[in-house]
């Protein structure tokens, strides 16, 4: 007999996942092997995933190990040399979140927040906002199970048991050759159980004559679930969910899905909260009543994410469960743009949400005519608009949202979150599904871009002091040659099934291009020698991130065929900034004058040299920099697809000769603010909106309070393009009105600031149908002025004072509160403000 003793490193314990690990390792031998954790005296079989997870093995619980039978020599040195190597890399430390602490979360805008409403924040990962009857979902309850089968004889019911078993590990195999990142992770701590002695021993121990298979089931889904709630472990107690998943599905294996059916159906609008949740799970919901998804667990990256993103259902993540127990059964709206659940919806909160629908409305029906057709400018100039996907799931949406081509594929988060990197077939089913979502539009792969920042556990690659400048990307595909020939061979083969082209990432020399081409010409000699159908000519490209880059781009040109520029890594490679270092990050900036003369050097090199050039960093989607983008003479601009069909609209409003002149402009300046000052001019040159106009004048509102006011204003602002940020232009009204009450007396209020978040100065005026509290007055005409920042000198205080003086005057009060239409008013502000 041998033995040897060890402190358990693992941050949540010995759970499904490491468990299923420990039994790998000791099922390779014949002897007999008995894990007790020295803290509870429990002993568990070392060979059986719930036998070790009945130990209650928590971090810091010293372990004994023993073993004991012929081959326990070579089983002592294997386990020994498991449990210091690899034992400890065999689960993470969950993100602990507690919201009323995380400082990371921005504030909420004022316009909310002045609410006062209970609510309870999370991270955003899909926006939108959705109301319904708050659900617990993923877990199966037993409990609720009626009307079982009646029980035949027991040979009949052994049958049907071990006939299940098998047809659950057999789907469960299945599910895990096409399984994907931490979905595959579960399946196999699903198989593990369903495989495992222990399981299947108590099965036949409760599987006695006068008993069906079903309650057999029911009977040792309960047995291993008081085990789990019994544990010290939060996070154990959780994993009782696993036990649950696979019982259930031998359930369905049985008996059909007939008679155990998804306990996930919705039958009302719902707003789903789960620990976590599969893939599956999430496409077992029905989506037109799922209004909202609220997960303890996940990131922006997990597959349930991107779905979720995908069907455009509101996703916060980072809530625990706990926070929302005594809510279950009642109303919740989930806002994932602000990221927080209201759970108390007073009529001001309705009335919230509401204003929000009314205005995401509008946008949509005003953005859909562009959403499906080509972007070009104002005087015909196209500018291809892609998308960026990280999976192939997310294609069918992108393309729905108006893509006009995948302009960027990240495939390292198909390597990530996972213990070994993905397979030849695999890789080559997803490009498969992606092109098929394309339909001939064509979609750039990026070749892995892992290591350094990005790391992945099983590739053993150090960590570094600087792993933006490390080694990733193109620099570690020599050490892992087989994997990058992997993908080629992957991407070629789909390649016969759409119109796929091939990006490398991190090119800094010609050296690289020139290798990778011939890695390239091997892998296509191979697929030739198999006789796999491939497409002969597929583009390769190099992302133009390295600055180094820059200058050989006539060398560049004579060996690949397009360059996609990554404006996020080329910004702060040219400023040496690490944009994640806090000290430092007011210097990755993409508007500085240095970076925007790199940008024109390099499109007009590449033009000259007759080949394409796209940008597929983020600044891709912002706004307020797209004149710049069209200016340079861009072939394509790619960015999540949400903001496809805007980008597409604000391209129609440009004229690319005007904004070639401003990018010349924004090159001669000398700083960064001179660039935004510039920027900031030419947003007000592009509407000639006059100060007061029809569309900034609505009679007679049913508005109730001071925050509905000044919400629903500048939300005008924003759909009659004088204002980007609506919330932002609000919190500065607000920033005023908190110095003091912006209340006239004789029911007027002039609220007004002077802000960067409006673009074309505005006075917009809104009566109301019955006066509300304003500060320590009443009002209920009222006249906001917002005027731009860069662009108001004194006229703020003028047109202030002017209007002051206008209400002290019985007779002008009198016509504006008594004008028929919204003409009137705004012939009279103009004749009486000077502003014709």
């Amino acid at each position: 007999m041998k033995s040897f003793s060890f402190s358990c490193e693992l941050p949540n314990g010995v759970h499904a996942r490491p468990a299923s690990h420990v039994e790998a390792v000791c099922n390779q031998f014949d002897s007999n092997i008995t894990w007790q954790n020295q803290r509870t005296g429990m002993s568990g079989n070392a060979k059986s995933v719930l036998s070790l997870i009945g130990t209650d093995t928590l971090l810091g619980d010293e372990c004994l190990i023993t073993i004991d039978g012929m081959d326990e020599e070579s089983a002592l040195e294997q386990l020994k040399q498991f449990i210091n190597n690899e034992f400890p890399h065999c689960d993470e430390p969950l993100a602990v979140s507690d919201q009323e602490e995380d400082q990371s979360l921005a504030p909420l805008p004022r316009n909310f927040s002045n609410l006062k409403t209970a609510h309870i924040r999370g991270r955003s990962v899909s926006e939108g906002f959705g109301k319904g009857r708050l659900t617990a979902v993923g877990a199966v309850n037993f409990d609720a199970l009626a009307d079982l089968p009646e029980p035949r004889a027991l040979v009949e019911e052994q049958n049907l048991l071990d006939t299940g078993i098998e047809a659950v590990i057999k789907s469960l195999n299945i599910f895990l050759a096409s399984a994907q990142h931490t979905e595959g992770e579960v399946i196999k701590a699903h198989l593990s159980i369903a495989r495992d002695n222990e399981f299947q021993q108590t099965l036949q121990e409760n599987l006695v004559e006068g008993r069906s298979c079903a309650d057999a089931i029911i009977a040792t889904a309960k047995h291993f679930g008081e085990l789990m709630k019994n544990s010290s472990s939060a996070y154990m107690r959780e994993r009782e969910l696993d036990i649950r998943d696979v019982c259930y599905q031998l359930l369905q294996s049985i008996y059909g899905n007939e008679r155990f059916g998804s306990q996930n159906t919705l039958t009302e609008p719902t707003v789903c909260l789960a620990d976590d949740l599969t893939p599956s799970q999430f496409l077992e919901l029905d989506k037109s009543l799922l209004k909202g998804l609220i997960l303890s667990h996940g990131g922006s990256t997990s597959h349930t994410v991107i779905l979720a993103r995908s069907f455009a259902i509101p996703t916060i993540v980072g809530v625990e469960g706990s926070k929302l127990s005594a809510f279950l059964d009642s109303e919740v709206v989930v806002d994932g743009t602000l990221g927080l659940v209201v759970t108390e919806i007073s009529e001001p909160v309705e009335r919230y949400y509401t204003q929000e629908h009314k205005v995401r409305e509008i946008v949509a029906t005003r953005q859909a005519q562009f959403r499906d057709v080509a972007a070009q400018t104002a005087d015909g100039k196209v500018l291809e608009v892609a998308a960026n996907i990280a999976h192939s799931v997310e294609a069918k949406q992108a393309f729905s949202n108006g893509a006009e081509a995948v302009g960027l594929f990240r495939t390292e988060m198909l390597y990530m979150d996972r213990t070994s990197a993905p397979d030849e077939d695999e890789l080559y089913n997803i490009f498969c599904q992606a092109c098929e979502a394309a339909d001939g539009k064509s979609i750039i792969v990026r070749t892995i871009d892992i290591g350094g920042d990005k790391p992945v556990d099983y590739l053993n690659i150090p960590t570094e002091n600087n792993p933006f400048l490390g080694y990733r990307a193109v620099r570690i595909y020599p050490e892992f040659i087989e994997m990058f020939k992997t993908q080629l061979r992957a991407i070629l083969r789909a390649s016969a099934h759409g119109n796929l082209k091939i990006m490398i990432p991190m090119i800094s020399s010609l050296e690289e291009i020139l290798w990778v081409k011939d890695i390239l010409a091997e892998v296509r000699q191979e697929l030739r020698k198999e006789n796999r159908p491939f497409a002969e000519k597929v583009p390769l490209g190099i992302m133009l991130e390295v600055p180094s880059v820059a200058f050989i781009i006539d060398q560049c040109c004579e060996e690949i065929d397009f360059f996609s520029i990554g404006s996020n890594d080329l910004t702060q490679y040219l400023m040496a900034v690490d944009r994640d270092n806090a000290k430092v990050a007011a210097s990755y900036n993409s508007l500085n004058p240095a970076f925007l003369r790199t940008l024109d050097h390099v499109v007009r090199e590449v033009h000259r040299h007759g080949k394409w050039i796209g940008l597929c960093g983020e600044l891709g989607a912002k706004g307020s920099v797209l004149p710049l983008l069209v200016g340079l003479g861009l072939d394509e601009i790619s960015m999540s697809s949400p903001s496809i069909a805007a980008t597409k609209e604000r391209i129609a409003k440009l004229d690319s000769r005007e904004c070639r002149q401003l990018l010349n402009k924004a090159m001669q300046c000398r700083t960064i603010q001179e660039v935004e000052h510039v920027l900031a001019q030419f947003r007000m040159t592009q509407t000639e909106a006059p100060m007061v106009s029809g569309d900034c004048i609505s009679l007679d509102r049913d508005l109730r309070s001071k925050e509905e006011v000044i919400k629903t204003l500048a939300d005008n602002l924003y759909l009659t393009g004088r204002c980007r940020y609506p919330n932002k232009l609000a919190d500065d009204l607000w920033a005023r009105e908190d110095v003091f009450s912006t209340g006239l007396g004789f029911g007027f209020a002039i609220p007004h600031t002077k802000s960067e978040h409006i673009e074309q100065s505005a006075i917009s005026v809104c009566r109301l149908a019955n006066p509300i509290q304003w500060g320590d007055e009443e009002a209920q005409f009222i006249i906001m002025l917002t005027l731009n920042k860069h662009a108001a000198g004194d006229q703020h205080m003028k047109i202030f004072s002017k209007l002051a003086r206008k209400i002290m005057h019985a007779d002008f009060r009198e016509q504006l509160m008594t004008a028929q239409s919204c003409d009137q008013v705004e012939a009279l502000l103009k004749q009486e403000l000077e502003l014709n």
